[in-house]
């Protein structure tokens, strides 16, 4: 079963990055729900800008981590690769 990692852009131009093992359900989550993330509760609606499939929820966890330590420039650039 794929993983994914994502990047949302929230209301107020902040990225939020994630990792999902369903990302339509995440997706609507962060839009949606009473429940989930605070940080993008209070910053909707959300984008999806970007996200990348792997393999295990490890590797989903382990790249969410890496480009959580990412300055804001290179999460842009990210988004910007065609």
């Amino acid at each position: 079963m794929p993983h994914y990692v994502y990047m949302l852009q929230c209301n107020d131009s902040s990225l939020y990055v994630g990792s999902t093992g369903n990302l339509g359900k995440r997706l609507r989550e962060h839009n949606e729900s009473k429940s989930g993330a605070h940080y993008t509760k209070i910053r909707r609606p959300v984008t999806l800008v970007y996200s990348e499939t792997v393999s295990t929820l490890k590797e989903a966890r382990a790249r969410e981590a890496e480009i959580k330590r990412w300055p804001r420039e290179k999460k842009l650039n990210l988004i910007q690769k065609p």
